[in-house]
């Protein structure tokens, strides 16, 4: 399989699924092989596309006004096929871990929702790992007992039954909603499942963001695909982002990304500063085997998706366009053998420095390459090789390409440059 470079298509924002077309041919063209898609199911009573009331049906938001089918499969995998034939591989969201509490399931299989010792159907919770005080808890949601219901044979089924749907109509992969909530025996079970519906292996991309290193551990087993990591919050100051690298990469390669729909906008972030927007995504393409942004990302939108209240009305006009400069970098990450792997990091130079040399090791017999940051936002700063090397400078360029360089070099504020052996 083709190292995934993932755009997600976040539906709210895109329109129905006729006006996804538009976002994927955008995609493709600037060198992304993988669209993911959020969840389209019905939704329930918050409006939330993750309280999902009728997996087997598609939003009234997301069909157009001439389907009559109750359902809309037909018309989603009709679109799906035509994303297919730009050469795209396609996403879904799986969630499983929870429903709407006004679910078709809440009443044809109350079994299957965890309840409290009063019987009360329980919502799912969070803690936050940096502060174990405080708690998320979502009440438009009922959550799955996915590892003791009585009836766990038939919840087991009914999910392998909506596996089996999404891959017929289309879905190439999966990303595991909160893949930490759900038992690894059921995930590694959907996965086989997969399999054998597909004929081919189907990657499962597992949802850790907010977990703790022992629950990203404990899915060790479950035979994920990819693991999303947390390289967007390093600022290149401690060694803390390479010893985690080091960890999750025993478990399965993982995705970067330098914003996604579960967090603010990077553009808005950085007040629009364009060196670190393209430093944010240089580093991310080469510190993860896959890579992911969000729709509107290679724009500078500023706004947050919101699985609620969003709609095509939200897409915001342009604050620049970045798709030539996505479009090299992607080139790039897919013409170098050890970008396309998880590999190894190890700093090369002090964290102290105001400029940090990486070097990213193979773990598959693939050269070497080095990743050379200037960490200050606002200054140039001069700083010397550790060897003879060739760059490629694609912070400010058009074009990939490597040249020789001499040892002291000045890199621009923020810039991301990649040099090699000669």
């Amino acid at each position: 399989m083709e190292t995934p470079i993932i755009y997600n298509i976040f539906p709210r924002l895109a329109g129905n699924c006729q006006e996804w077309k538009d976002w994927a041919s955008k995609a493709r063209d600037m060198g992304f092989n993988w669209i993911y898609l959020n969840p389209f199911s019905k939704v329930g009573l918050s409006g939330s596309l993750y309280a999902v009331k009728d997996y087997f049906s598609v939003d009234d938001s997301f069909r157009t006004e001439t389907v009559g089918s109750s359902t809309c499969f037909p018309e989603l995998q009709d679109v799906l096929q035509e994303i297919h034939q730009m050469g795209l591989n396609v996403m879904f969201d799986l969630v499983i871990n929870h429903t709407s509490i006004d679910s078709v399931l809440v009443e044809k299989h109350p079994e299957w929702y965890k309840k409290d010792e009063k019987g009360k159907f329980l919502h799912p919770s969070a803690i936050d790992p940096a502060d174990a005080r405080k708690v998320t808890t979502w009440g438009d949601l009922y959550e799955i007992d996915n590892e003791e219901s009585p009836d766990l044979e038939g919840l087991y089924n009914y999910w392998e039954g909506l596996v089996d749907t999404y891959v017929n109509i289309g879905a190439g992969g999966f990303r595991c909603d909160a893949a930490y909530k759900v038992p690894g025996v059921l995930w590694k079970r959907l996965m086989e499942r997969a399999e054998k519906v597909a004929g081919r292996k189907i990657p499962f991309f597992a949802e850790t963001l907010g977990c703790t290193i022992e629950e990203v551990s404990a899915l060790k087993d479950a035979g994920f695909s990819y693991l999303y990591n947390s390289g967007k919050y390093w600022n290149f100051d401690a060694p803390w982002a390479i010893e985690q690298h080091r960890m999750f990469g025993e478990i399965a390669p993982s995705v970067g990304f330098p914003e996604s729909h579960d967090t603010s906008r990077l553009a808005k972030d950085v007040n629009d500063n364009l060196d670190v927007i393209k430093q944010r995504y240089l580093f991310g393409i080469s510190w993860s085997e896959a890579f992911q942004i969000t729709m509107g990302f290679e724009y500078g939108y500023h706004v947050k998706p919101d699985v609620v209240k969003m709609t095509r009305n939200d897409q915001e006009s342009p604050r620049y366009d970045l798709t030539s400069f996505i479009c090299n970098a992607n080139r790039f990450k897919l013409s170098i053998p050890v970008l396309c792997e998880e590999g190894s990091f190890d700093n090369v130079t002090r964290f102290e420095a105001p400029t940090l040399v990486l070097e990213k090791k193979s773990n598959m017999g693939n050269d070497s390459i080095y990743i050379i940051i200037n960490k200050d936002w606002e200054n140039s700063q001069w700083t010397e090789l550790p060897m003879e090397m060739e760059l490629c400078r694609l912070h400010n360029a058009d074009q990939v390409v490597f040249e020789a360089s001499p040892r002291w070099i000045e890199l621009s504020p923020a810039e991301v440059v990649f040099g090699r052996k000669i």
